[in-house]
């Protein structure tokens, strides 16, 4: 009997879940507005063409657009942003700073976004997290100290001229820190 060759997943994301709205979580003139770029790498290093990102994020007050917010949404933000990588990786949202938000243990956490990456050879999303470089504090996020160095690193955006800046190494060299979820 014949084994059943393994496959990977994708090339498909770019023409199977692309959204509407793509990667504008907020409208281009959205008091606030900033673009959150970064790419997305391989375990060699090399960037990943044909990956997704979805961002997901509290509004700037601190509430979700979600049913389990007790809090209710507030109207008009979705908080949800999707952007396919081009051949070099790359991707971007468009969308303001979130509030900070209760955590498990009701602490406050520190404003950050939340990002899955859909990508060839992954059977399932990973997810992660992007903390703002000037946000004061990030030095009481309860998940954020939570994790020794290297790794907190990895989840701490660069300041750019426009915005924000945040890779993905989805293994190796500094490889970012995934959540499970």
């Amino acid at each position: 009997m014949d084994l059943t060759p393994s496959q990977t997943v994708g090339p498909f994301f770019a023409h199977a879940l692309t959204w509407a709205d793509g990667p504008f979580v907020v409208a281009a003139d959205a008091p606030g507005a900033f673009w959150l770029r970064g790419r997305v790498f391989d375990g060699a290093g090399e960037p990943v063409p044909d990956a997704l990102v979805e961002s997901w994020q509290a509004a700037p007050d601190g509430r979700f657009d979600h049913p389990d917010d007790p809090r209710g949404a507030v109207p008009g933000f979705r908080g949800f942003g999707r952007c396919a990588t081009d051949d070099e990786g790359r991707w971007e949202v468009r969308t303001v700073k979130p509030g900070r938000v209760p955590g498990a243990d009701g602490r406050s956490q520190a404003p950050h976004i939340d990002l899955s990456v859909f990508a060839r050879g992954l059977l399932d999303r990973v997810v992660t997290r992007v903390y703002l470089p000037d946000e004061p504090s990030n030095v009481d996020d309860p998940v954020l100290s939570s994790i020794p160095e290297p790794g907190r690193s990895t989840l701490v955006a660069r300041l750019t001229d426009d915005g924000y800046a945040f890779d993905i190494r989805l293994q190796g060299e500094r490889e970012t820190v995934f959540f499970s979820v």
